[in-house]
C-alpha cells in the first residue's frame, strides 16, 4: 500500500515518520509533500526511503491513499489541485484536518459527473509521534480490506479504532483534547508531590511511572478500572482517605463535565 501525505507539518510529519518505522507499509511506500524544503529535509535525514517532493500532484499521483495533512483553509485550494490526477476508482482521500466531516470533503472532491473517492476522516493525536498514539478513522465508500489496512497501520503507532462518524468529535475530545486533560492531572499531582516535599523534578517522575504503572496494570488485568482501585484501597486507609477527599472537590464530575462541554 502506498500512501501519500500533503503536508510534512507537525501531525503529517508524525504520521510519515509512524509508518515509515512500521512494517505494514514499507517506507519506500511512503511520500510526502511539502513546499518549504526544511521539514523534508529532515525527514529524510531520519528515513532516506521515504519519497519526498514539493509537488502534491507528484506525490498523490498512482498513490493508494492520499492524506491530507494541510491547515483547514487550505484544504480546498490543495484538493483542486489534486483532483486532475486523482483516479476516483482505486485511489481514496483521507483528512487529518480536525473539525471536517467526509460531507465536506466529498464537496471538495466531486468531480461534475457526480464521480467520488472512497474518503476517511482520520483523527490522530500528538502521541503518534513517540509511537503512542490514539487514532480514530471513519470511512465512506470504502473497503473492508482498505479499512483493516489503515487501522492496522496506525495501530503500529499506539493504537487505531474504526468508528462510526459521529463518533469521531468524542474520540477526539477523548484522546486528541485528552492529552492535555493527562497533562493538566499530571501537573496537579506534580504540585501536590512538591507540597509532599519533593523536588519538583522527582515529583514528575513519580507521577509520570506511577501513570505508566496504572496502564500496565490495566492492560495486564483486563479489568474496570474500579476492581483495581478496591485492590488498593483498604478500610480506613490513606488512598481512601486521599479518593473522598478528591471526591469531595468534585474530581470525577468536573472531568466529566470537561469532556462533555468541548464537545
Amino acid at each position: 500500500m502506498t500512501i501519500a501525505i500533503i503536508g510534512a507539518g507537525n501531525m503529517g510529519g508524525a504520521v510519515a515518520r509512524g509508518l515509515a518505522k512500521g512494517s505494514v507499509v514499507r517506507a519506500a511506500d511512503v511520500r510526502v509533500a511539502n513546499p518549504s524544503p526544511g521539514k523534508l529535509d529532515a525527514l529524510r535525514a531520519e528515513h532516506p526511503d521515504v519519497f519526498t517532493t514539493h509537488s502534491n500532484a507528484e506525490a498523490a499521483r498512482g498513490a493508494d491513499v492520499v492524506v491530507l495533512a494541510v491547515k483547514p483553509w487550505k484544504v480546498a485550494e490543495v484538493v483542486a489541485e489534486l483532483k486532475p490526477v486523482l483516479d476516483y476508482s482505486r485511489q481514496a482521500v483521507a483528512s487529518l484536518v480536525g473539525g471536517m466531516p467526509t460531507s465536506a470533503l466529498d464537496e471538495l472532491l466531486r468531480r461534475d459527473d457526480g464521480a467520488l473517492p472512497p474518503v476517511y476522516s482520520i483523527i490522530p493525536n500528538t502521541a503518534v509521534a513517540v509511537g503512542q498514539g490514539m487514532t480514530f478513522l471513519a470511512s465512506v465508500r470504502s473497503t473492508t480490506a482498505l479499512d483493516d489496512a489503515l487501522v492496522a497501520a496506525f495501530r503500529e503507532m499506539g493504537d487505531a479504532m474504526l468508528v462510526e462518524e459521529r463518533l469521531m468529535n468524542g474520540g477526539m475530545v477523548l484522546a486528541s483534547c485528552g492529552i492535555a486533560y493527562a497533562m493538566r492531572y499530571v501537573r496537579a499531582a506534580m504540585e501536590g508531590g512538591i507540597q509532599l516535599g519533593f523536588y519538583p523534578h522527582d515529583a514528575q517522575r513519580i507521577v509520570q511511572q506511577t501513570l505508566r504503572g496504572a496502564v500496565a496494570v490495566l492492560e495486564a488485568s483486563g479489568l474496570h478500572p474500579e476492581a483495581e482501585i478496591d485492590r488498593v484501597t483498604t478500610p480506613g486507609g490513606i488512598t481512601i482517605r486521599g479518593l473522598a477527599a478528591m471526591e469531595q472537590s468534585g474530581f470525577t464530575a468536573s472531568v466529566i463535565a470537561g469532556l462533555t462541554r468541548a464537545i
